[in-house]
């Protein structure tokens, strides 16, 4: 059932809330992060013109996102009002592989309609995950992939959700790659992988200035930093890490004319890994989901 205090988010926002909204990435003070995340997103994607479907879309910036570089994109949100703003940045942008619609990610009507499906920063707002990736799974082709960008242990409790969920009424719950595997094993995908956050990485690489002496001996150290930078992401994928599950089948071939629109880089990718699952990255730490109980 729709959300009320995510149906009405928008109605809530104060005028210069509203532009932080319409103008995000650029208007975030985590613009950085957001557009690094959203490059690693690219990397496990199947290669445009593929169809994708962008849950949780908001005010639609990533929606707009992907089908600018080249995706065959619906994006969904629950709220009317953000949907609104969204088909105003399409208008602007003109953009006619993108469309709109206004739903609830936890009662999709699609079926194997999608080559992949993304959850950025949206899942957590649900109130059954298992529920949302049943949905995903009956909207995906055969061989389709699902990608979700998380928050992990501990957003819950943060100030900021604890502000959020007392003004808007809205949902916000932690999201760790844990929890996402068990709901998607019931969902019924079987393979996974998990994947260090861009913000891991850059916290290491691209530090303040200001950092603890025994950072500052660490960077001065970079065979000593190389060893730490490997270990600190392989702990914090699994409390934050982004997830990639796969439906098991394979996709279709592309057509004639989608082969000529790839770059010579995908077609290099696509025959160095696995096309059932998008791996082969450092970081990944591939799984199996067995049977379930």
């Amino acid at each position: 059932m729709p959300r009320q205090g995510e149906g009405d988010y928008v109605k809530n926002l104060a005028a210069p809330e509203v532009a932080y909204l319409v103008n995000k990435p650029f208007s975030d003070p985590a613009c950085g992060r957001y557009l690094a995340e959203l490059g690693t997103l690219l990397q496990l994607l199947p290669a445009p013109p593929a169809r994708l479907l962008d849950l949780g879309c908001g005010s639609g910036w990533t929606s707009c996102f992907f089908a600018r570089r080249g995706y065959h994109v619906t994006g969904q949100d629950i709220s009317a009002d953000m949907i609104a703003q969204a088909r105003l940045q399409q208008e602007k942008q003109r953009l006619a592989n993108l469309d709109f619609h206004v739903g609830d990610y936890e009662s999709l009507d699609f079926f194997a309609e999608f080559d992949a499906v993304v959850f950025f920063d949206s899942l957590h707002h649900s109130l059954s995950e298992e529920s949302a990736l049943r949905m995903v799974y009956r909207a995906l082709k055969p061989g389709g992939v699902c990608i979700t960008s998380e928050p992990g242990i501990g957003h819950e409790r943060s100030a900021e959700s604890i502000a959020a969920m007392q003004r808007f009424n809205v949902t916000e719950r932690d999201m760790p790659p844990a929890r996402i595997i068990r709901a998607a094993k019931k969902a019924g995908f079987r393979r996974y992988q998990i994947y260090s956050q861009t913000r891991d990485v850059q916290s290491w690489l691209y530090g303040q200035p200001t950092v603890p002496a025994w950072k500052r001996w660490l960077k001065s150290n970079p065979f000593c930093q190389a060893l730490a930078l490997l270990l600190w992401t392989a702990i914090m994928k699994r409390y934050q890490g982004m997830v990639v599950l796969t439906k098991p089948g394979q996709l279709p071939p592309p057509t004639v004319l989608q082969s000529w629109t790839l770059r010579s880089q995908h077609h290099e990718h696509a025959s160095s890994v696995d096309r059932s699952v998008p791996g082969g990255r450092l970081g990944a730490a591939p799984g199996r989901l067995g049977p379930e109980s």
